[in-house]
């Protein structure tokens, strides 16, 4: 038992060692200027910006359902 934790412990160091090796440098990669970051941004708003009336919609289509059956349920027992 003991050797397998020493093997455990062993591979585990390994992999936290390897890890940093891994990793990319970011300054190396995005090489875009603000103009590009400023119209990504742009386009991420537009999409936001249409996702806030559907979202509006959505709940109002939840509310509807929902006392749309407690009124049928008011109005049914109200018969009997």
């Amino acid at each position: 038992m003991k050797i397998y934790r020493s093997l455990f412990l062993g591979i585990s160091m390994l992999a936290l060692m390897a890890d940093p090796v891994l990793a990319v440098d970011t300054n190396q990669t995005y090489s875009s200027g603000i103009l590009v970051g400023a119209f990504l941004g742009f386009c991420a708003l537009i999409v936001v910006v249409q996702l806030v009336p559907t979202i509006i919609l959505l709940i109002g289509f939840v509310k509807a359902v929902f006392q749309g059956t407690d009124k049928q349920a008011s109005h049914q027992s109200s018969r009997s």
